[in-house]
């Protein structure tokens, strides 16, 4: 089927058109830059890779977007195939047997949840700079003040993301767009002014501060490392382009193009503001860079003045806030995804439209309640939630890896991708599929290995070090235990969302 029809191909995997199609071109693009959020990612995270690497930090930047951009490649061509809401839960399913795909979606899922709820601390991060006022517990120096004022925030932006979510496409792609739209032309403002107040020359990326003395015989290869944990943190999401493929107009065109120029104009827009912010920086010997008190946000204000700098922050606090709605939104897309092949307990509840906004309304409330939930930790023990939604990255690496490691193999068996993908005019990377998808496998391996080495400066000195392992391991038991016992003996597209054709070849095999 071609994109002309009326479910856009839809009926050819099976289901039922039961989303509102009302995502353009620009819509499609927005959920995937916003879900990685540029200014929301260097601005909560730049203290972290230049505390740890100093100003020669900023190459873990490309670094990341080579690798990512093999990943995002794969994915485009996915896109383009299979345009079915849940992206990687879906394309697992097509490359991989239903064991592989359940868990790519679990981890995707679960990961999702513990990130909304790590995106919305970063109101705390912002807010008090902007105003003493916004610190709303005590003065910000008593053991739990950061903690409850960060999970008052956040519980305000989470309400916010849930009430939107439920209230329509419309609505989200709208706020989401306009939220994008102030966060790129806020960015490239703030790249102009910052290169305009250079004080220094791109030759600064090469100080590494000596921190390669702080990590023995690894040198600045370890100090790096840690550092590029920084840049790792920020670049993915991108498939939520395709993830609200069943919402999106002419999906096999739109999604694939949206997912590389997300990843693109990320990679140019994100590592300029880290490069004139380390060029622009009045004094980078100050310890304050290095914190989350101080860092980029510190830059902007000394650099800027205070009323400008100012409107800045509020520019941020607008890019947190689309990013936190688009991961919820992703989120739900994926929960949908799965309850509607009944691959999760009280599938047909969650899989449910509601007929006035035309939306899945309970996936929208539990992803919104479990987030809460998620971020009362963060009040006494915030150091446990740290390492939890750092974990959640991983997740998501890992989760990439269960598409593009079946991916690789089917290209090895020469299933993939099929004979008529040079007939079909769709996106294809040719050739070029075999190298790259290599790449993306051991790129997502080495990667996802470097953010869960048990080191003692994420994950400290304690238990938590091996937290990575256990809560991932213990995610991934849970999950196959139910999936195993239960789950998969119901698998199947529930009949309200089966296509038409579908029910007519059920009838006739019964």
């Amino acid at each position: 089927m071609r994109d002309s029809d009326h479910d856009h191909g839809l009926s050819e995997f099976g289901y039922r058109q039961s989303l509102d199609r009302g995502i353009g071109k620009f819509a499609s693009f927005a959920a995937g830059v916003s879900y990685i959020s540029i200014l929301t990612g260097t601005f909560q995270l730049f203290y972290v890779g230049f505390g740890f690497g100093g100003p020669a930090y900023w190459w873990s930047w490309p670094m990341v977007f080579a690798g990512q951009l093999t990943v995002a490649l794969c994915f485009a061509e996915l896109a383009a195939r299979y345009p079915v809401a849940g992206s990687v839960y879906n394309w697992s399913k097509r490359l991989a047997g239903p064991n592989t795909s359940w868990l790519a979606g679990w981890m995707m899922f679960t990961a999702s949840v513990v990130t909304l709820a790590g995106v919305v601390l970063a109101y705390q991060v912002t807010l008090p700079q902007l105003w003493s006022g916004f610190q709303l517990v005590g003065d910000g120096s008593g053991a739990l003040d950061f903690g409850i004022s960060a999970v008052i925030w956040g519980g305000v932006l989470i309400v916010f993301t849930t009430l939107v979510n439920a209230f329509g496409l419309k609505l989200m792609a709208r706020v989401n767009s306009i939220g994008v739209f102030i966060e790129l032309a806020a960015a490239i403002l703030l790249i102009v002014i910052l290169g305009v107040n250079v004080v220094r020359g791109p030759s600064v990326l090469l100080d590494t501060h000596a921190l390669n003395e702080s990590h023995g015989s690894a040198g600045y290869l370890g100090a790096f490392l840690v550092a590029s944990i920084a840049s790792a943190y920020v670049m993915y999401g991108f498939d939520t382009a395709s993830s609200l493929g069943e919402e999106t107009a002419k999906p096999r065109r739109t999604a694939p193009v949206a997912i590389l120029r997300a990843v693109i104009a990320s990679f140019v827009i994100g590592g300029l503001i880290l490069l004139f912010g380390i060029m622009a920086a009045p004094d980078l010997s100050d310890p304050r860079l290095g914190t989350s008190v101080g860092g980029l946000q510190l830059i902007i204000l000394q650099v800027l003045g205070g009323p400008l700098g100012k409107v800045f922050l509020v520019c941020i606090l607008v890019a947190i806030t689309v990013c936190a709605l688009a991961v919820h939104t992703a989120a739900i897309r994926l929960m949908f995804a799965m309850a509607r092949d009944n691959a999760l307990p009280q599938g047909a509840r969650l899989a449910r439209i509601n007929k006035k906004t035309g939306t899945p309304v309970i996936p929208a409330m539990v992803t919104g309640a479990v987030a809460l939930l998620i971020l009362l930790v963060n009040i006494g023990t915030p150091e446990i939630f740290t390492a939890v939604t750092s974990v959640a990255v991983i997740m998501i690496y890992l989760a990439y890896l269960l598409v593009t490691v079946p991916m690789l193999i089917s290209r090895f068996r020469g299933d993939w991708p099929g004979p008529g993908a040079k007939k079909d005019g769709y996106f294809s990377l040719g050739r070029l599929g075999l190298p790259l998808n290599v790449v993306a496998v051991l790129w997502g391996a080495g990667m996802m290995t470097n953010l869960a080495w048990p080191r003692e400066e994420i994950y400290g000195n304690g238990p938590l070090r091996w937290i990575a392992f256990i809560f991932i391991g213990a995610v991934a038991l849970v999950g196959l235990v139910w999936f195993r016992l239960k789950g998969r003996h119901g698998l199947g597209i529930l009949p309200e969302h089966r296509a038409a054709r579908a029910d007519q070849l059920a009838e006739q095999l019964s």
